[in-house]
């Protein structure tokens, strides 16, 4: 074992008593949007993260293309260890419209009843630790959505309620119907926008977040290359941040990150993550990775201090992070 292994620093999110290792681990990529999937990568990759101290793990029923392969993935993983970890999982799409995928919303009282029974299933588990509404239902009152949540939680078959991409108001009235334990919402040095009006409500209500996508959807892993390059089934061949123009002014922005990352001798994509943990002690990114060697590299970051000057460069290179949209207009949330 590594001096870091079973050491990964704890955070509490939210003030119901969630507290989790301060990186956790993402599984969508394990089963969909950057190409075809990989069972026993993603395997090994969920118990490699538990032995380095992960204990929050992301999936949702739409990971798994309405089929529950991604959860059932993560519950296979975690089965030796279930009671040692948090594991979180959303509803909120429509998901029998194959038409509006990813776009189709479903948050009534019934269907999120439905889906919670299903992922119980697929998961292997009798509750599921944090529950998130996916995306916003215009359609649906959030304070319906709250209030099921909560009766999930008193009969014991959730512990937590979170949210995803919702904005301050929706925040604020589903807090008043029942605790918000965790906001997720993407955050990087690529995506800041939920700094100027997420955090500050998220934070004065004592509700803890998660930024997904922590690794700008790969673009800090190294790896990256322009849209034209990557298979249809993958998102970076659509994302806005790869196509012509945007993708080269990224690239530049990461070889100036690259190069602040060489004279502190770790790699770019650990500063990232350190970034984002410097940035609030409520903080607990999710990177999401197929690759066990990739798993430790980002629980390191977590032992990885980063001096003022460190997070002055950072705010120089990307003042308002990345070039181009991280949604296509019609998948945008709209807060």
């Amino acid at each position: 074992m590594t001096q870091h292994e079973k050491s990964l620093p704890k955070r509490r999110l939210g003030t119901q008593g969630l507290e989790v290792g301060a990186i956790g681990l993402g599984t969508m990529g394990m089963t969909m949007a950057y190409g075809a999937g990989d069972e026993p990568g993603g395997l090994a990759t969920i118990r490699r993260a538990y032995e380095l101290g992960v204990t929050l793990f992301d999936t949702a029923e739409m990971y798994g293309m309405g089929t529950g392969s991604n959860e059932q993935l993560l519950g296979r993983a975690v089965k030796d260890f279930r009671d040692d970890i948090v594991i979180a999982t959303k509803f909120g799409f429509d998901l029998n419209d194959p038409q509006n995928f990813g776009v189709a919303l479903d948050s009534r009282p019934e269907h999120i009843r439905e889906v919670t029974e299903n992922s119980l299933r697929y998961l292997g588990t009798d509750r599921i630790d944090v529950l998130y509404q996916h995306r916003v239902d215009p359609d649906v009152p959030i304070e319906d959505v709250a209030g099921t949540v909560g009766e999930l939680i008193a009969e014991g078959k959730v512990r937590y309620l979170g949210l995803s991409e919702a904005g301050p108001d929706i925040i604020r009235r589903a807090h008043a119907v029942h605790p918000l334990s965790v906001l997720q919402t993407e955050y990087s040095v690529f995506e800041r926008a939920v700094e100027a009006e997420v955090l500050p409500v998220v934070r004065e209500l004592g509700i803890g977040f998660v930024p997904y996508s922590p690794l700008g959807r790969g673009f800090l892993t190294g790896t990256v290359k322009p849209a034209a390059e990557y298979p249809e089934d993958d998102m970076r061949s659509w994302d806005d941040r790869w196509q012509p123009g945007n993708y080269e002014r990224n690239v530049a922005a990461i070889r100036e990150l690259t190069a602040l990352a060489d004279t502190k001798g770790i790699a770019v994509t650990q500063l990232a993550l350190a970034w984002l943990l410097a940035q609030g002690d409520d903080i607990v990114p999710i990177p999401g990775t197929r690759s066990p060697r990739r798993v430790a590299e980002n629980t390191a970051a977590a032992h990885i201090p980063l001096t003022p000057e460190d997070l002055a460069r950072v705010q120089e290179i990307l003042p308002q992070g990345a070039a181009g949209s991280r949604y296509p207009d019609a998948m945008m949330p709209s807060w």
